[in-house]
This record gives structure tokens, sequence and C-alpha cells, in this order.
């Protein structure tokens, strides 16, 4: 489904009374939002968008979070960032805001920056969810590129890109212009994590490495085992920074204790990786 554009430099915030989750399905600007009660948990739900499974938010915990992949990369988070740290977040995609809302809870001197491109859904999220209120967590209503070029050089200290549009990232928020832009408004240092969604060829995970390996000095990969040897479909963390990223045997040893056991991929491997592929460009087709 094609998106829409949206009002730039609109900024969503709560109604004085929330309505709380209702299970159902809603319309949005970009389609559908299905809310669905999770079986397992009282206080648990799955957003669908437009079919795809998108997000899990616990009501009664803002640190359970469902999706490995978000596990994965807060445990690069955590690996970078001490809890009384006040960091400064870009999240790229917003869906249910479930890791903004534990980067909040996880530290409370940080201020998180949500980007999401429909803004009936963020809406919906902020009646829906106990959401926490600006600065804390701000949901900015834009096209994630037009933002991320917008703001401050070295203004953010971590920037999450978590975007797409059914089961592909869109084109134009992977190529080496767009990592260029998220480079400069990171501090030195930062860190750019993206989630790359692929099949089991691993054509796209190996171009986006070769994008984000040529932007930044240090880079890392995450995923699990059966993915990374093309095994099946799924989700590769993708990480680039100035300075290292996992370097020492904490992060990888974390990875391997989850209920879906990663693999860390260091920069040698993940150039390795993506020594053969063509960095993503703006100029080509797609």
């Amino acid at each position: 489904m094609g998106r829409q554009r949206t009002p730039k430099n609109v900024v969503v915030e709560p109604e004085t009374a929330r309505k709380g989750p209702i299970a159902g399905t809603f319309q949005t600007d970009t389609g559908t939002a299905e809310l669905i009660p999770d079986g397992d948990n009282p206080h648990g739900w799955l957003l669908m968008l437009n079919g795809v499974q998108s997000s899990h938010v616990d009501l009664a915990d803002p640190l359970r979070l469902e999706f490995e992949y978000m596990r994965w990369i807060i445990a690069l988070v955590h690996d970078r960032w001490g809890a009384g740290e006040k960091l400064r977040t870009l999240s790229l995609g917003g869906a249910a805001c479930s890791m903004p809302r534990y980067l909040v809870a996880a530290y409370p001197n940080s201020r998180n920056v949500v980007v999401e491109i429909d803004g009936k859904l963020a809406n919906l999220v902020r009646d829906w969810f106990e959401l926490p209120r600006a600065p804390l967590l701000k949901i900015r209503v834009g096209e994630a590129r037009e933002v991320t070029e917008s703001l401050t050089e070295s203004s953010r200290d971590l920037i999450i890109r978590d975007v797409f549009a059914g089961a592909k990232t869109p084109h134009p928020l992977t190529t080496a212009e767009f990592t260029e832009a998220a480079r400069k408004v990171l501090i030195p240092g930062g860190v750019y994590v993206v989630n790359c969604g692929d099949s089991s060829a691993l054509a796209l995970a190996r171009r986006e490495a070769a994008t984000i390996s040529a932007g930044f000095k240090h880079t890392v990969i995450i995923a699990d085992p059966p993915m990374l040897k093309g095994r099946r479909s799924g989700n590769v963390i993708i990480a680039g920074s100035d300075a290292p990223l996992g370097d020492g045997a904490g992060l990888a040893r974390v990875l391997l204790g989850g209920a879906m056991p990663a693999q860390l991929w260091d920069d040698a491997k993940v150039r390795h990786f993506g020594r053969s592929a063509t960095v993503l460009t703006d100029e080509e087709p797609h």
C-alpha cells in the first residue's frame, strides 16, 4: 500500500481522558489497524497494521518486549548507555511505540521522539496505551526522511529505523544519502540502528550492510543463526557508529542467552557479508 503525505510538525498529545485499548479493526490514514488481545497475557495487546504483526504492548510492564528483534536492539542500547544517562533518541516508525515506551522506563532521563507517518494511527495509539507525555515521549506525525533531514546536526544519541510499508522498508530510507543524513543528526559516537526485514536470500541485508559500512567506521549485525545462514526470512539488525560497538563479551553473552539466541557479528564480519553487494542509492530505480 502506498504511503500518504501527512502534515509536517504535528505533535500528537494524549486527550484529557484515555479510552484504553479496544479490540477490533480501525481505519487509519494508510490502511487498517487491528488490535488483538493477547490470550496468554491479560495486559497484553498485539497491533496488526495492514495484516502484518507490528507491535506488542504489555500495559502492566513497559519493560516487557515480546518481539525478539526489539530485545536485540535494546540489548545493544544497554551495552552502550547506562540507565542514568540522558539519552536523546529518534525512533523512525512508531506503530504502538513499544521500544520508545521501554526507553522511557529504562532511561528516566531520556527524551524520545517518535516519527509516525500515519496521524490517525498515532492518535489511536495515544488513546489505547499509557504512553508517557512529552517531553519524555513525543510523537511527531510526518515522513521519516523529511523529518530526519530537518533536524539539527549532532542532536541525537540514538536513531532507530523500524519503518515498513507492508513487509518492506521504503527505499528512500535505506540509501547512502539517507544514512548520511542520519549520521549528521547523531552526536559523535552516536548509534544508528536499522531493522532490516529480508528473505532467506539476504540480498537486501547484504546491500544494507554495505551501505551502513560505507557510512560508519564501526558496524555490527545481530540476528539468529537460521536467518544468518539463509534458512528463513526474518529480521536482521544492523547498526553503525563512529565509535566501537559491542566490542566486549557482554553483549554477545546477553544475545546468546535470550529466548531466541542471536549471534553478534563484528565489523569485519559485517563488511565481509556485504562485500559483494552494491551500496543503495537514491538514483537507482525501485
